[in-house]
C-alpha cells in the first residue's frame, strides 16, 4: 500500500493539518510509528506519543488540540478509532483481488455450486448439493458438508468445520479451527445410571455480517436451529450450545460458554468466561462483566450484571466495598 495523505481524508471524509502529499506504506502502532507509517490517536492515555511518534502520519479526533508541537501530519477525523478500522478495510480491499481457484487435491462433489470467483484452496472438501456464493474464499484444509448453503464475500480461515444443512449468509468470517455444527452435549439419563446420546437432527444459521473467532464452536440443534444473528460478533474460544440464538449486534467475548435452548438479546456483550446456564432468556442491551455467571432469565434491558452468580453491578461494588472492610476489620 501507499497512500497520500489527502487521499486518507478522502476516504475517511475528513481533513488534513499539514502535508497534504506526505505518503505512507504501513501501520504502526502510535507509541511505535516510525517515518512512512499511519498510526492513530483515540486513547488519552496515549497522547504523550502523539508528540514523540515519528510516524509521518497520525489520525486524530476532529477536536483534538494539541499541547505541543507535532511533527507529524495530523488527519482529523470525526472519530480516530473507526477511522482506522475504516481504512484497514479500505486497503484491505484494494489488495484483494478475487479469482476462481480450485487447489490440488481439494474435492468438490459434483452437485455442488459455486458462484463467480470463488477460491478454494488446497485439500478442501465440500459435499453434495452445497452452494457457495460468488467471491468467497475458502482456505486449505477447510470441510463442508451435504447441503449447505453460503453466501457471498465470506472467508473461511484454515480447519474451518462446517457440518451438513448449515446455513451462512454474506460476509461472515470464519477464523481457524471454528467448527460449525457439531452435535450438541445431549444425553439422556438411564435408570442404570448409564447415558443415551439423544440425536440432533437440526442445524445452524449464521445471518450475515457475523464473524467468529479461533477455534469457537457453534451446535446444531436437536430440532430447529441454532441461530447466530446479523452483526454478532464471537471471539476465540467461545461454546454455544444447542439450539441457542446469539441476538443481532451482540457481542461474546473469549472463553464465554452458553448453555443450550438460552436466547441471548440484541446489542448485548458478555465478557471474558461468561457463563450462562440453559433455557434462560437475556433481554436486549445486556452486559455480563468478565467472569461471572447468568443463572436466571434477565428481563429488564440495559442492564450491567457482575459476580457469580451474576446481579447487578453498581450493587456489586457495594458489596465488594463491604467485604473489603469485613476483611480489614478481621485482621485488627
Amino acid at each position: 500500500m501507499e497512500l497520500k495523505a489527502k487521499q486518507i481524508a478522502e476516504v475517511l471524509e475528513g481533513r488534513v493539518d499539514g502535508d497534504p502529499e506526505v505518503s505512507v506504506k504501513t501501520f504502526a502502532r502510535i507509541e511505535s510509528g516510525k517515518p512512512g507509517a499511519i498510526c492513530f490517536f483515540a486513547n488519552p492515555k496515549y497522547e504523550k506519543y502523539v508528540y514523540t511518534s515519528n510516524a509521518s502520519i497520525i489520525l486524530v479526533n476532529e477536536t483534538f488540540v494539541p499541547q505541543q508541537p507535532v511533527s507529524a501530519t495530523l488527519v482529523r477525523v470525526k472519530d480516530a478509532y473507526s477511522a482506522v478500522a475504516a481504512l484497514l478495510d479500505y486497503v484491505t480491499a484494494r489488495k484483494k483481488a478475487y479469482k476462481r481457484y480450485r487447489g490440488r487435491y481439494s474435492v468438490i462433489k459434483w452437485s455442488s455450486r459455486l458462484g463467480q470467483k470463488v477460491y478454494v484452496g488446497e485439500q478442501c472438501y465440500i459435499g453434495e448439493h452445497t452452494k457457495v456464493g460468488s467471491y468467497t474464499k475458502i482456505y486449505p484444509q477447510v470441510y463442508i458438508g451435504d447441503n449447505v448453503t453460503i453466501g457471498e464475500y465470506c472467508v473461511f480461515y484454515p480447519g474451518v468445520k462446517i457440518a451438513s444443512g448449515t446455513v451462512i449468509g454474506n460476509h461472515v468470517i470464519l477464523q481457524p479451527g471454528v467448527v460449525i455444527g457439531g452435535e450438541g452435549f445431549g444425553f439422556a439419563p438411564l435408570p442404570d445410571g448409564s447415558y443415551k446420546k439423544i440425536a440432533h437432527t437440526g442445524n445452524v444459521i449464521i445471518e450475515d455480517d457475523v464473524e467468529i473467532q479461533a477455534n469457537t464452536t457453534v451446535d446444531r440443534s436437536q430440532m430447529g436451529s441454532t441461530i447466530v444473528r446479523k452483526g454478532a460478533k464471537i471471539d476465540n474460544l467461545c461454546q454455544v450450545a444447542h439450539n441457542v440464538e446469539i441476538g443481532e449486534n451482540t457481542v461474546l467475548c473469549a472463553q464465554t460458554g452458553i448453555a443450550g435452548s438460552t436466547k441471548v438479546g440484541r446489542s448485548c456483550t458478555l465478557a471474558g468466561q461468561v457463563g450462562v446456564v440453559g433455557h434462560l432468556q437475556i433481554a436486549d442491551h445486556t452486559t455480563v462483566a468478565a467472569k461471572s455467571s447468568v443463572i436466571k432469565s434477565v428481563t429488564e434491558e440495559g442492564q450491567i450484571l457482575q459476580g457469580n452468580p451474576g446481579f447487578d453491578h453498581k450493587e456489586f461494588l457495594r458489596a465488594y466495598v463491604r467485604f473489603r472492610q469485613s476483611g480489614r476489620d478481621n485482621k485488627k
